[in-house]
């Protein structure tokens, strides 16, 4: 399962996404619409402008806004950067590996082989499934995995 937080930071780029290139959006907006705790929100909106997907400007025309453009942002590497790791076993993560305490053989592992099926398809969806693609649901592809 994925953090509450990082739920909250996919809907506030998705927010950031839906106001159009170039265009900003307060946290007391996004907050309001998108029913994320303000304090919270202030939180994930600097750790993703640390990580170069949104900028911010003060003032009254300022706000927050993408600093990619809605199809660059895939929503593996949000999930990466937010909660860590997205494969379910340490032996298949591509950015945290380590062999597992109890393991005598990853090639002999059933179990990393079942495991190793999930994490590709999980990976096939979100690493090619951009904010831009969710904007529009219908478009989403559900048979990406086969």
């Amino acid at each position: 399962m994925i953090s509450q937080k990082a739920k909250y930071a996919l809907r506030a780029l998705v927010a950031l996404a839906r106001a159009g290139r170039g265009e900003s959006r307060m946290i007391g907006e996004i907050s309001r619409d998108q029913a994320i705790p303000k304090k919270f929100l202030e939180q994930i909106l600097l750790e993703l402008k640390r990580a170069g997907f949104v900028s911010s400007r003060r003032g009254r025309m300022g706000g927050y806004e993408l600093v990619k453009a809605p199809e660059e942002i895939m929503y593996g590497e949000i999930l990466r950067l937010i909660d860590g790791p997205i494969a379910p076993l340490p032996c298949l993560s591509k950015i945290a590996y380590r062999k597992c305490a109890d393991c005598q053989d990853e090639a002999a592992c059933e179990i990393r082989h079942v495991f190793e099926r999930v994490t590709l398809a999980t990976r096939a969806v979100l690493d090619r499934t951009s904010l831009a693609d969710s904007l529009d649901l219908q478009d989403l592809p559900v048979d990406a995995v086969a």
